[in-house]
């Protein structure tokens, strides 16, 4: 299983880190991901000013809704 974590922090709650959860989480269904991708919070990676941190295979991602689904392509490599 992948483990997706998503900083719920104060500064990327301000930067939307709810809406990219609702994102991911339709593209896990859409997908039919749901035993294979596990979405976590987490507090501050460090990114604040980046945009909403997000965390895979130690990888850390600046995501909005806007970039979400390409960001999830490169995590998950395209499935």
């Amino acid at each position: 299983m992948k483990t997706i974590r998503i900083c719920v922090g104060s500064s990327c709650h301000v930067n939307g880190s709810y809406k990219v959860v609702k994102a991911l989480n339709q593209i896990i269904d859409q997908r039919e991901l749901g035993d294979e991708v596990e979405l976590v919070g987490s507090f501050c990676m460090g990114k604040c000013t980046e945009g909403v941190a997000v965390e895979c295979d130690d990888i850390i991602y600046a995501v909005s809704v806007e970039n979400v689904e390409e960001i999830f392509e490169k995590i998950l490599g395209g499935k």
